[in-house]
């Protein structure tokens, strides 16, 4: 018999819960951080590039390990070294052993972002697809509303590697439902793992997270921060080169070939995505260092940002239903743009009515922006393409998500070397904020490329289905 599609996908979105809260709770510990491990607040952003580049580098075996041990005993065992490596944070006392464990996280949240989204889409129909992915989107919304008040709260009144172990109650929780709803799907092929691909992807990715770090260090290293971003181009070329000859490639390029799924993960998506990535890392940096509130008073005014999140997510569905992927996206990428911006406005002589305005614009319009590219990426692709492009599509998002964040501290440190100033100041996030809303724009060229059609099978948008027909 099978599960039902939404039972599946509240397990899954468990899960998810826990690997989000980790991404979210974690920024206004960051300055507190940074005084524990003796180094700068900008440089503990490679505790969340570390992350994004471990996860990056991992997804592309995702797909072949599930092949091979199931996809129900891969996202458990996923689970369970997630929990371990945020106990194991949690307990670090130095920054490089904090960032090594990091990288196991990354390198397992890997494992279950892919795999538990494959999950869902192998148990459900396409005229479920927008609601099952609805209910993946959840967890990305709602733990970053508790995440940045819930992280200063702890920060200020114990400490902040208690943020990393309220992740051991819901590990456990996830894992028993696991077990006991999640059909083990396996393939019966056994095909020979990709290690050439595998190899060049991890040398692209790692390269290129290396180099914006190194660019963004407080001393530049130029010469070695141009050359690892070459390797990187030289890397990813060589990779997508054998991932198109070869006869089993450890990530299939096929899903490329549906423009709206090039749209939503590659030209447009990975512009937004990066810009939207860039605001909640540097918003509790500029509240804390700029402006010198606490991590609690940060957290809290975070909570209008992130509350947003989570109340657009009620009308989500009936406005990408009334008006279509392709009018949602192009319009709403720019109100994003703009709220990105207009929070380098932000600061504690502002009036609070204002103040909370922007904050919800900004939060209302990620959320938007952020679920109606998941429905648009699977809006043409069939039962058989979903699997490679729930793989392709994990990686490209965790990609752009640690170059987002990469660039917006290379931004930051930059603005403060041509003030020739020794630490950070409001300037350096305001005009930061402005540039990375400006990189937001770039993607409407793209949105506006989609067809007036795209993905109404998927969303029910009703006036569009006579443009599909013809």
């Amino acid at each position: 018999m099978a599960r039902p599609p939404m039972r599946i996908a509240l397990i899954v979105a468990c899960a998810q819960f826990m690997q989000n809260l980790d991404g979210t709770i974690i920024v206004t510990a960051l300055p507190a951080m940074a005084q524990s491990f003796a180094t700068t607040a900008s440089r503990m952003s490679e505790g969340i590039t570390a992350y994004a580049l471990a996860a990056a580098v991992c997804i592309p075996a995702s797909g072949w390990l599930a092949d091979r041990v199931g996809t129900r005993n891969l996202f458990s065992a996923a689970i369970a070294l997630f929990t371990v490596a945020s106990m194991a944070c949690g307990v670090a006392s130095g920054f490089e052993g904090f960032i090594a464990w990091r990288l196991l996280q990354g390198g397992t949240a890997a494992m279950m972002s892919p795999v538990g989204r494959m999950i869902v889409l192998r148990n459900s129909e396409k005229r479920e697809l927008m609601q099952t992915l609805s209910m993946l989107v959840w967890p990305s919304l709602l733990a970053p509303v508790i995440g940045p008040p819930l992280g200063g709260f702890i920060t200020s009144a114990a400490s902040w590697r208690w943020i990393f172990y309220i992740n051991l109650p819901i590990g456990i929780a996830a894992i028993a439902l696991a077990l006991a709803v999640i059909p083990n799907h396996r393939s019966e092929e056994r095909a020979a793992f990709d290690g050439t691909g595998f190899l060049l992807l991890a040398i692209a990715v790692g390269c290129l997270t290396y180099g914006f770090d190194l660019a963004s260090a407080r001393q530049v290293e130029v010469p070695s921060a141009v050359a690892l971003l070459c390797a990187a181009v030289v890397a990813g070329a060589l990779a997508v080169r054998h991932l198109k000859i070869a006869r089993e490639p450890v990530v299939r390029l096929d899903p490329l070939r549906r423009h709206a799924f090039f749209v939503a993960c590659i030209s447009g998506g990975g512009i937004s995505r990066a810009a939207i990535s860039a605001t909640p890392f540097l918003l509790p940096l500029m509240l804390e260092v700029g402006f010198g509130l606490s991590p609690l008073d940060s957290g809290l005014l975070l909570l209008v940002y992130m509350l947003a999140n989570l109340l657009m997510k009620a009308v989500t569905n009936p406005i990408v239903r009334r008006f279509g992927m392709r009018k949602v996206l192009a319009v709403n990428g720019a109100l994003t743009a703009a709220g990105i911006a207009a929070c380098a406005a932000i600061s504690p002589g502002l009036p609070a009515l204002l103040t909370g305005a922007i904050l919800f614009l900004s939060g209302a319009s990620r959320s938007l922006q952020f679920s109606a590219l998941t429905y648009t990426t699977f809006a043409e692709i069939g039962p058989e393409e979903r699997a490679p492009a729930s793989i392709l599509s994990s990686l490209t998002q965790q990609i752009a998500s640690g170059v987002g964040v990469a660039a917006a501290a290379l931004l930051l440190n930059f603005s403060r070397l041509l003030r020739h100033a020794a630490g950070l100041a409001p300037f350096d996030f305001r005009l930061t904020l402005v540039l990375m809303g400006v990189c937001g724009t770039l993607a409407l060229f793209s949105y506006a490329g989609l067809a007036e059609g795209t993905g109404a099978e998927v969303s029910g948008h009703a006036r569009a289905r006579p443009a599909i027909q013809r």
